[in-house]
């Protein structure tokens, strides 16, 4: 099984964790999809004599740029140097998934029925939210999901330290210094302390994974209690954060991200993508339909874009751009909206992908995760998704059974397995 930790460049995604708007200071989060994983046991500071060199020149400075010296001080209380953080940031494994996959993961079944369980339980918060931006109180909760599933995967990296440890480190000073003055306004103001201030390795913070920079920017406090709370295990905060940040980029109230069409035969692709904004009375004339063969309702310019040749298409309207401000990957915004669209009772996308390279479909991949898992050989679940867990349980079986090692899934695999390809 896969996780949602996957680099935010063509099809990859979130925690999604990935590179995108939050690198350069334009997104709430470094981290989607997020999905922040937890700091691992090894996460930990070591004595690094030029990293506390460094440390007090910045201190000096803060100080010198009108910043508290109580609050400078209490911010590095008990921060230190961590080369976990600086580990991960040079080794940003890039991996390249389809969108099939990537929906597998962020539209899950557990994903969804957690997503669900929210959406019922959070029901007068999420419409309070919405009454109030404008935001659709889905994609909220699918933003939530996707960044942090739903709060169980906020990360619990000490922010100051890892801020400050990349700052030092230098590659990308700037960034993390504005990141780092950020926290240290945020701290002065009152909204939490050095010690709750956790997050990802990479700066991003609480339930919706917002960078300091963009918390000062949209972060608001709707409970009223005084503090832009995002890191509390009450969520009200940070979800209504999410809300004024769509707000901010254009949020259409009452407009859909998009939905899934089914295009006419003979469809000149040339008139999809991105570069092709038509009205939908303009599409309709074309052939396009949803996907019962109705008409589309007119909910403003829209495009069509098909992701994947041979796979689902869709039209997408402005707040599908606006999503995409959260996270500027088109397989996010898709993600986001068709999660949004599950949480809320709608089905899964019905226009199949077609095989994989090696003829197997999404259900064969999960077939041969639940037999390899029946036989001991645990992929830690079956999403079909044939991730690094998945391939370390085929290259154990592979193992165990005399057989070469590929760690790939593949029919004869399948077939040995007891199963049957369905392509």
């Amino acid at each position: 099984m896969s996780g949602l930790l996957l680099t935010r460049r063509g099809f990859a995604a979130g925690g999604l964790a990935l590179t995108g708007l939050a690198a350069c200071g334009r997104g709430p989060a470094r981290f989607a999809g997020s999905a922040t994983a937890p700091a691992s046991s090894t996460m930990r500071a070591v004595p690094n004599a030029d990293y506390d060199a460094w440390v007090a020149s910045f201190k000096k400075r803060a100080v010198a740029a009108g910043h508290s010296g109580a609050v400078v001080e209490r911010a590095f209380r008990g921060a230190g140097y961590l080369p976990k953080v600086i580990e991960r940031d040079r080794d940003q494994t890039e991996f390249t998934r389809t969108l099939e996959d990537y929906l597998a993961i962020a539209a899950s079944d557990e994903r969804v029925r957690n997503g669900r369980a929210k959406y019922a339980s959070l029901s007068r918060t999420l419409d309070g939210i919405e009454a109030r931006y404008g935001v659709d109180k889905k994609i909220v909760t699918a933003v939530w999901g996707m960044e942090s599933s739903y709060g169980e995967r906020r990360g619990d990296v000490h922010i100051v330290s890892a801020m400050s440890t990349l700052a030092f480190d230098g590659r990308r000073k700037d960034f993390f210094e504005k990141q780092l003055f950020a926290v240290l306004k945020i701290l002065a103001a009152g909204d939490t302390t050095p010690e709750n201030m956790r997050g990802s390795w990479a700066g991003a913070m609480g339930h919706t994974q917002f960078m300091p920079t963009s918390y000062l920017a949209y972060a608001v406090d709707h409970t009223g209690d005084g503090r832009r709370d995002i890191w509390a295990e009450d969520p009200t905060d940070a979800l209504a954060s999410t809300a004024n940040y769509l707000a901010k980029f254009g949020w259409t109230r009452g407009q859909p991200w998009g939905l899934e069409v089914r295009l006419p035969q003979g469809f000149d692709r040339a008139r999809a993508g991105f570069s092709n904004t038509r009205s939908v009375a303009d599409w309709t004339a074309m052939g396009v339909r949803d996907m019962d063969g109705g008409r589309i309702r007119d909910h403003g310019p829209a495009r069509v874009i098909e992701p994947e040749s041979g796979g689902p298409a869709f039209m997408v309207f402005r707040n599908f751009d606006v999503i995409k401000r959260y996270n500027n990957a088109t397989s996010y915004a898709i993600g986001v909206g068709h999660l949004g669209d599950r949480i809320a009772g709608g089905g899964p996308i019905r226009t199949s992908f077609g095989p994989d390279p090696q003829g197997l479909t999404l259900e064969d991949r999960k077939e041969i995760q639940r037999r390899l898992t029946a036989r001991g050989f645990d992929t830690e679940g079956a999403d079909g998704v044939i991730g690094a867990k998945s391939e370390a349980a085929i290259r154990a079986y592979e193992a165990a059974n005399g057989l070469p090692s590929t760690g790939v899934a593949t029919k004869a695999l399948l077939r040995r397995l007891g199963g049957t390809p369905r392509a």
